[in-house]
């Protein structure tokens, strides 16, 4: 395959007098080497440079091109032809299907990903095509998601009536000679105003090739600064489809939006308040995002496929006016059960899509190159977390929407916050501070490995984060092949209605059957655990548990330290704090969660503090590592 490089910019917004845009330096070389490097590493060694201003200064650095190790020809417009005329210079040069870069383009693609893209279809042209964080001011396409075929073009200004999908043509091409006769000889034309759309008109097929890798323009000053520091901290390189990325796979509705019942009108989506701020901290990090989402109301004949990207437009016109976006939307219109008044029949099926099924996450993962060990599935329900164990993603059930009170699957996520937004912020930063915390942990059970199992206690006042480190630490220390298990206290909590209001922190557990059964389980005997729902705050079950290939156990709950005979046996012992006003707000918002008026959590965390602080503050004393949050 030849490459074209259309390099005739004058580059007047950079206020270039002496060279052409394409030449100016990205690292410390022109971008136009940096094109002909990247062409060069997946085989292209056929190179059209398409000149107009300052030409010479072109072709006096590369010359025919054997010192970059390609062969290079050039040509020359007399006046400004566009970007589809100067392409016309190449109709009979070029016999078979070529590509198309923009000289003032900063890109790193996996060409042979696109290239054979582009070969597993009949089209006149494949282009590449990726959501940006300004659709609004972008020309944006349309395109038919099962065949990644393009169906319109839409460009700025956009209807303000109409919602569009955040999809940006990319400015990379691939076209059979064929597209020639469709270039006016001679003529200014553009690609994007002139062609695809009359390529469209006569029925073309026009490939859609979606990428999430790096590719952008450096036309204006700010533009040039933020690509030179882009390629600086590496980014540009990490970015490209060669390199497995992380994701974050989000629910939608009651995850990112209001949980309205079988939402199937655009009026009706409401998103969360903290949404556009949340996706954008993804779009700043290295992790992709993904929407994964289960739309029966297409199986329920309450609206067409069409309405449901309808919605997904409006969503994504609000995110792009924040300037956030999500690479990629993935839904499934199915439902398995039929007898619904008017159903569609077409969509009643058993299909492999549906959440808890992965088909959905298995497409990204594929289509995008996935890091899957270290992505993510955030969601309001027990179906989310389910669909994130299947799918092998570390899960984050958030408190919105349903808050995981739908009661399908007796699951447990990794995780919990109050919201997208929190839960964002732990996967990104927060998570990090406990890395010198687990650090001296595992440095201190790695010296005493034969002491079987090592047992390793957590206290702290309610709601003060010791659910999260632990979590953390039992997945580093499972990473760190030390076989680990999690015992809460609270499954020896009595149940709320056998308590009394004068009952301290101690007396609602069952301290002395904690200790009987810790003593069984380091003994190697099997226990009969009780399982304590925190919604409903009553035992709803109870199985059986072992040690049995467990290296080490980590027991969580507020008073680990302040039972005496407990504490003894321990041999790490931790204490998790936090500012109290923190704290604060996190039980209000938990115990809203559970359905509590803000009057009674307001008289439960007072007696809160009566009752629990001065216990447990007083049991910090005995704590080899004191967690601060």
């Amino acid at each position: 395959m030849e490459l074209a490089i259309i390099a005739g910019g004058k580059g007047t917004r950079l206020g270039l007098k002496d060279k052409p845009k394409s030449m100016m330096h990205i690292g410390g070389k022109p971008l136009l080497e940096r094109q002909v490097n990247l062409a060069r590493k997946y085989g292209i060694k056929n190179i059209n440079i398409l000149l107009g201003y300052l030409a010479d200064v072109i072709m006096d650095y590369f010359g025919d091109g054997s010192k970059f190790g390609v062969k290079i020809r050039y040509f020359i417009e007399n006046y400004p032809l566009g970007t589809a005329g100067a392409v016309k210079q190449l109709e009979c040069k070029v016999k078979d299907r070529f590509m198309i870069f923009y000289g003032d383009v900063l890109l790193d693609m996996d060409l042979a990903s696109f290239i054979k893209f582009d070969s597993n279809g009949s089209s006149i042209a494949t282009i590449a095509v990726h959501p940006n964080d300004h659709p609004f001011d972008s020309d944006l396409v349309e395109i038919n998601d099962d065949e990644c075929i393009v169906t319109a073009f839409h460009p700025k200004p956009h209807d303000k009536n109409n919602y569009y999908r955040n999809l940006v043509n990319a400015a990379v091409y691939i076209f059979s000679p064929d597209v020639f006769k469709y270039i006016p000889n001679g003529e200014p034309s553009d690609f994007g105003t002139d062609i695809f759309p009359l390529l469209l008109k006569n029925r073309e097929v026009i490939r859609a090739y979606r990428t999430a890798e790096y590719i952008k323009d450096m036309g204006t000053i700010d533009r040039l600064q933020g690509v030179s520091d882009d390629y600086l901290s590496g980014k540009v390189e990490s970015l490209s489809k060669r390199h497995k990325r992380p994701a974050i796979f989000l629910d939608r509705d009651g995850t990112l939006i209001r949980d309205v019942d079988l939402l199937y009108r655009t009026d009706d989506l409401e998103p969360f308040s903290f949404l556009s701020a949340s996706i954008k901290k993804i779009n700043n990090s290295d992790h992709l995002c993904f929407l994964i989402t289960n739309q029966p109301v297409v199986a329920r004949n309450l609206c067409d496929i069409d309405t449901v990207k309808q919605i997904h437009n409006k969503l994504e016109s609000l995110l792009g006016k924040e300037g956030a976006y999500l690479n990629d939307i993935y839904f499934c219109p199915h439902h398995p059960d039929r007898g619904y008044p008017e159903e569609n029949l077409v969509f009643k099926i058993d299909c492999k899509c549906r959440k808890p099924k992965t088909e959905m996450i298995d497409r990204a993962v594929k289509e995008y190159n996935v890091d899957v060990e270290n992505s993510w599935f955030i969601g309001d329900t027990t179906t989310d977390i389910q669909t994130g164990i299947n799918a092998r993603l570390k899960t984050i059930l958030v408190r919105t929407g349903k808050g995981g009170k739908d009661g399908k699957f007796n699951c447990n996520p990794d995780f919990i916050f109050d919201d997208l937004d929190k839960a964002i912020d732990f996967i990104l930063a927060d998570r990090y501070k406990y890395e010198v915390y687990i650090r001296e942990i595992l440095e201190k059970v790695e010296r005493c490995r034969d002491r079987i199992p090592f047992l390793i206690g957590v206290a702290g006042l309610s709601r003060s984060g010791k659910s999260t480190f632990v979590n953390l630490l039992k997945k580093s220390l499972n990473d760190n092949s030390i076989s680990t298990r999690i015992l809460s206290l609270d499954n020896w909590l009595v149940g709320a209605g056998e308590r009394t209001d004068d009952m301290t922190v101690r007396q609602r557990y069952k301290c002395d059957e904690i200790v009987r059964d810790v003593g069984k389980l380091i003994n190697h005997e099997k226990i009969l655990l009780k399982i304590y729902n925190p919604y409903s705050r009553e035992i709803v079950g109870e199985k059986f548990l072992s040690l049995d290939g467990i290296e080490c156990l980590v027991i969580d709950g507020v008073i680990t330290l302040e039972i005496d005979d407990l504490r003894n046996i321990l041999n790490i012992k931790i204490y998790v704090e936090i500012d109290e006003d923190c704290r604060k707000r996190r039980i209000f918002s938990f115990y809203k969660w559970k359905d509590l008026s803000e009057k009674d959590i307001e008289c439960l965390y007072l007696q809160r503090i009566k009752d629990e602080v001065p216990f447990i503050e007083g049991s910090k004393k005995y704590a080899d590592i004191i967690v601060k949050i």
